[in-house]
């Protein structure tokens, strides 16, 4: 199958969030795309909802890499703000001293969970140069302006175009834009001239500051992202993603500072992952629902199933996240895994000649699901059909060695996209003792000692083995 041609021709359709609308993708040069994505704020470990987004964007990474795209993607690394400033004043150390083990556990995360490297991972720190070089650009232009605490703030009211992502009309906040936010948060309606640099503060900030051409300070959390991104990706960038609480003000900042400097449009296509959420009820540590992936893992689950449970829900739905929900994940990626190594197994010769069109309606399948706004639960439904097709051929011994060969190629190009199943193949070694138990249980079925045959199953089932019927007998299978 020439996987690669067919992919080619399906269109990729994302919805965007300034258009409220689905958009074929069209990169901006040749099939290459610039992607920015929102990171972490290394002031703590990440916790599940952050990885909500992380997995998400690593599945349209994936995606846009399986319809035949080469990417550039950079994540940032806030490494300056409110909170990092605080840590690092409350512990007693540097800025890089309290950040880094946070920066170093949020990539052991990341391989936890097979996200795919981004290209970039900029820290904020390595680029104020480039935001100060902004605020430059702003001042000059009369589009930025000293308060009288100091700091540059940014006025909105001079960008014409201030809500054209969250769909807020200018006219209606300009009650608003004449107050002036210092913090690097603010309130979600709250709208205000925001601070691009914030002046130093000694009780504050510690000994944590730059000198610029306006004073000691340190940027605002909304510049950091528009410079890095205009740094390594260019003035314009085909896609930029993050949760859905950063499109306002954070994202809506980022189009105003950045448009304002370059005169161009910022980015074609901006998409946003809707909240998780733990038993129907909001994260928080006083409703002791707050979990890290480290929690989850320190509770024996794995990270590719925590990716699994992650990356099944759409991401413009909000994900209710439990642990019966994670618990049934495990016999899911079981049913994958095992249907990977039957296929393995399989010795018969004669070709059945039925697979290459279910490979092709799989495919198919798969791909428009995919196509459609990363339709991820008609993606994998295409697939899980195709499991069950398939193993009904197995049990008719109608797939040949060669035929089972060309599903495990189908089922590795599904898991580009997914990235939760294994295809190293199973070597077994049955224990002796269990296989001479297992040989016993055999023969007491045959001379209807059924008592005997129960004591024998249960012995196999506790040392970690399960009884499988297969159409050429029963064998021993590890749980």
């Amino acid at each position: 199958m020439n996987f690669e041609a067919q992919l080619e021709q399906i269109p990729l359709k994302l919805y965007n969030t300034a258009s409220r609308q689905k958009e074929t993708l069209v990169p901006l040069v040749d099939r290459h795309i610039q992607m920015y994505t929102c990171g972490p704020t290394v002031y703590n470990f990440a916790h599940i909802g952050n990885f909500r987004t992380y997995v998400f964007e690593d599945l349209l990474r994936r995606a846009i890499k399986f319809f035949g795209f080469s990417i550039t993607q950079v994540m940032n690394l806030t490494d300056v703000d409110d909170k990092t400033i605080r840590g690092a004043i409350a512990n007693g150390v540097t800025l890089d001293e309290y950040t880094q083990p946070y920066k170093d556990a949020f990539f052991e995360d990341l391989k936890a969970l097979n996200i795919e490297p981004a290209e970039y991972y900029p820290a904020a720190t390595d680029y104020i140069a480039d935001m100060i070089a902004m605020i430059e650009v702003l001042l000059h232009k009369g589009i930025a302006y000293r308060g009288g605490d100091g700091s540059i703030y940014y006025a909105i009211n001079k960008f014409p175009r201030y809500g054209c992502l969250s769909h807020l009309h200018l006219e209606d906040l300009q009650a608003g834009a004449s107050e002036r936010v210092a913090a690097d948060e603010y309130e979600k309606e709250h709208v205000a001239d925001f601070v691009l640099w914030k002046s130093y503060d000694p009780e504050r900030d510690g000994q944590i500051y730059w000198e610029s051409p306006f004073g000691k300070g340190r940027p605002g959390w909304h510049l950091e992202c528009s410079a890095m991104a205009m740094k390594l990706l260019g003035e314009t960038i085909d896609i930029h993603v993050g949760g859905i609480d950063n499109m306002f003000p954070h994202h809506e900042n980022e189009i105003a500072q950045s448009e304002a400097c370059s005169d161009k449009a910022f980015v074609k296509h901006w998409l946003h992952a809707e909240h998780l959420i733990v038993d129907q009820k909001k994260m928080s540590k006083s409703l002791g629902n707050f979990y890290t992936l480290r929690d989850l893992l320190n509770k024996g689950f794995t990270g590719t199933q925590v990716r699994y449970l992650l990356l099944q829900t759409h991401y413009k739905t909000q994900l209710n996240f439990t642990f019966q929900g994670l618990d049934a994940v495990k016999s899911t990626l079981q049913r994958l895994n095992d249907f990977v190594q039957r296929l393995y197994e399989v010795e018969t010769a004669k070709a059945g000649g039925r697979i290459e069109a279910l490979e092709q309606n799989a495919l198919k399948g798969f791909a428009e699901a995919l196509a459609d706004d990363l339709n991820i639960s008609a993606a994998l439904a295409s697939i899980f059909d195709f499991v069950r097709e398939v193993n009904c051929l197995c049990d008719a011994e109608q797939l040949s060695r060669e035929e089972a060969q060309t599903a495990i190629e189908l089922m590795k190009k599904f898991d580009d996209v997914l990235g939760v199943m294994t295809f190293e193949k199973r070597e077994e070694v049955i224990p002796e003792d269990l296989e001479d138990a297992f040989a016993k249980r055999l023969q007491a079925r045959q001379d209807k000692n059924w008592k005997l045959a129960d004591e024998l199953r249960d012995f196999i089932h506790q040392r970690g083995y399960l009884i499988e019927d297969t159409p050429h007998g029963a064998r021993l299978k590890k749980a």
